[in-house]
Formats: structure tokens, C-alpha cells, sequence
């Protein structure tokens, strides 16, 4: 079954699919820096009217809290990482890599840079389980 990228469908299954990973448990293992929120911006074309941020409760390699949030309360997060509807499908394609994106400006950050740079295989991982979701993307 495909899931709608991003529904509450969709975030539920990548947060399954991330428990479930023995990488991320490992990769993610020493990450105690908060939550991470990615924000979809606002693309009416493809059914977005507002920005969507999905919160990423990561703690120890484990994924406690996944939900849907307003760009308000996604920016409460320390680490925000924003991008356009088309980098996002790049993203859980597994077609961009998201720290590259970040240092190419294709993904805007939020946070401390040098955080998230420690943590690069712990990133791909959950790119990784991202690219286990049985995606639909609107534009397609």
C-alpha cells in the first residue's frame, strides 16, 4: 500500500520503518541534540497550502515522537531543515543526500551545522528508511 507523501499515514510508516532499522539504531545511537523537524514548504500544485514540518522526536537511535506540526511549532525545533516539495521527493527517493543538499543551499538549515555533520551516517540511514516507504507523490 502507497503511502501520501506527507500525510499522518506516511510519517507513521517512516517512523516504524526507522524503529525497525538496525543501522539507525547504531548510527543514531549517541544523538541526545533534540528533535529535528523537516519542513515542506507551501507548493499548491501539488495539494500543499501551508508548510508542513514533520517532528522527528530522535533520542539513542530511536525514533519516540513523529508527528505533523505547523511551520510555527516546527521552528521550536533545534535543528529545522527546510525544502521545497521537489527536494523532499529527492530526498526519500534516496536521489539527494540531505547534508549535501544543506551544504549546496538546496536544504535550508536551521541549527548547528557541525551537529548534524557528526551525524552523516546517522542522516543516510534515515534518508534510507525513508526510501523503504511505499511512496505516492502528488506529482506523479
Amino acid at each position: 500500500m502507497a503511502y501520501r507523501f506527507p500525510s499522518e499515514e506516511w510519517i507513521k510508516e517512516y517512523q516504524r520503518v526507522i524503529n525497525s532499522s538496525e543501522d539507525y539504531k547504531k548510527s543514531g545511537a549517541t544523538w541526545t541534540a533534540g528533535p529535528v523537524c523537516l519542513v515542506v514548504s507551501a507548493n499548491p500544485s501539488v495539494g500543499l497550502d501551508k508548510e508542513i514540518g514533520i517532528w522527528l522526536g530522535l533520542l539513542k537511535g530511536i525514533c519516540e515522537e513523529i508527528k505533523i506540526v505547523t511551520l510555527e511549532e516546527a521552528q521550536k525545533a533545534p535543528f529545522v531543515i527546510t525544502g521545497d516539495y521537489a527536494r523532499w521527493k529527492q530526498v526519500v527517493l534516496g536521489q539527494l543526500d540531505p547534508i549535501q543538499g544543506m551544504m549546496q543551499g538546496k536544504l535550508k538549515l536551521k541549527g548547528d551545522l557541525p551537529t548534524i555533520v557528526r551525524y552523516v551516517r546517522a542522516s543516510q540511514d534515515l534518508v534510507k528508511c525513508a526510501s523503504k516507504v511505499d511512496t505516492q507523490f502528488a506529482d506523479e
